[in-house]
């Protein structure tokens, strides 16, 4: 006997809803390795809100073949001069590839290959982006609302969070003259 099922999850407008729906949250404290200004990081509340996550696993963590999906909210503000980002990261599997694509705000990618290369592209409502295995690739908000971007990854690309904590980007996006730009670390 067939039958029919509703499906586990919703994806409406920018929200995810469902039981199964995993949602984490970063503040300035849970990112203390993350932003270059370490004095205009310390006169800010460790608990000041940088984005939020929800993501949808429907495979478990590292199975071939799998796909999950996520949403990320970064909320707009900055430290220092640094624009609110994620943490960034390269996957485990390094060539595994993944897409962002932009639902509402204005942001920047911001992506570095294996020999430390950086660039970012523009993020604004409609832009897909692809972002090629061996690339680490965080996010950052450069707009006064909130960005709120969609992922696609393999189930079994992991994250290396660990290489970026130790090295940080070669590249770091900051607003000059009201604008922003790619500096150099």
């Amino acid at each position: 006997m067939s039958s029919i099922n509703d499906p586990a999850v919703l994806f409406q407008g920018t929200t995810l809803e469902g039981p199964e729906i995993d949602r984490v949250t970063r503040t300035l404290g849970d990112l203390t390795d993350v932003f270059s200004d370490k004095d205009a990081l310390a006169a800010m509340a460790a608990d000041q809100k940088v984005y939020d996550v929800a993501c949808y696993f429907p495979v478990a963590d590292g199975t071939t073949a799998g796909l999950f999906f996520g949403i990320t909210y970064i909320y707009p503000g900055k430290v220092g001069t640094e624009y609110f980002m994620t943490r960034g990261h390269f996957h485990q599997l390094r060539d595994r590839g993944e897409f962002y694509h932009c639902l509402e705000g204005e942001g920047m990618l911001i992506l570095m290959d294996e020999d430390r290369q950086t660039r970012a592209e523009k993020m604004y409502p409609g832009s897909l982006h692809y972002i090629p295995g061996h690339t680490a690739h965080r996010t950052a908000n450069t707009g006064n609302s909130m960005l709120v971007f969609s992922a696609f990854w393999p189930s079994d690309a992991g994250h290396d969070y660990q290489s970026i904590s130790e090295k940080g980007f070669s590249g770091i996006l900051v607003e000059q003259n009201g604008e922003p730009v790619l500096a150099s670390k």
